[in-house]
């Protein structure tokens, strides 16, 4: 066999066939809908696709990576810009709420902070996720220290963490039905601090 042929025929199946992919994501998350996180398995997913494992691993190296990836392409959360940082992150919250709420999404995203507890692979992916998650909150902090809304020396990653923070406590204990008032004193409190003013 020649080195091109060999070549090849290592890279069979390599490559991320879109329509494939596609079909196993659909398949995934029809077995969360019908059975639940308890009931999600790559085997089950594999069955409803009619795809391979092997095919499912290459491409997620673990349960907990197709999960995120089926979250993401749920997730349809907007990010206000008002012009406000009070008010941009008071609406971005109340947007993730509804959306956990209102959607699977909520029930995927707290089990794969549950999985997270126990599995390596789970809490990787769900670091890697985060990580990308604290930089896109934290842009609204950046636009808001361009606006003079926020002291220059403010580290965006940290407040982002203090919003993400806030949000996952109510996800995990399922109060995701918090009124707007509450939900703009805590950004107010994040944002204005709790000393006395002066």
């Amino acid at each position: 066999m020649g080195e091109a042929a060999a070549r090849g025929r290592k890279s069979i199946g390599a490559k991320r066939n879109p329509e494939s992919a596609d079909a196993i994501i659909e398949a995934a998350e029809g077995v969360l809908r019908e059975a639940g996180y308890a009931g999600f398995s790559i085997e089950a997913v594999a069955r409803r696709a009619r795809a391979g494992k092997p095919t499912i691993y290459r491409w997620w190296p673990s349960k907990a990576a197709l999960l995120i990836e089926v979250y993401q392409r749920q997730k349809r959360v907007e990010t206000p810009d008002t012009g406000n940082i009070e008010d941009d992150l008071a609406g971005f919250l109340k947007n993730l709420f509804a959306h956990w709420r209102d959607t699977p999404s909520g029930n995927i995203f707290r089990s794969l902070i549950a999985e997270a507890q126990s599995d390596g692979t789970a809490a990787a992916a769900l670091a890697e996720y985060s990580k990308g998650r604290r930089g896109h909150t934290g842009r609204m902090i950046e636009r808001a220290k361009a606006r003079g809304e926020v002291a220059a020396d403010v580290d965006a990653g940290i407040v982002a963490d203090l919003i993400a923070s806030y949000a996952w406590r109510h996800l995990l204990t399922d109060r995701l039905d918090e009124d707007d008032a509450m939900i703009r004193a805590a950004v107010r409190y994040v944002v204005r601090g709790i000393a006395p003013t002066p």
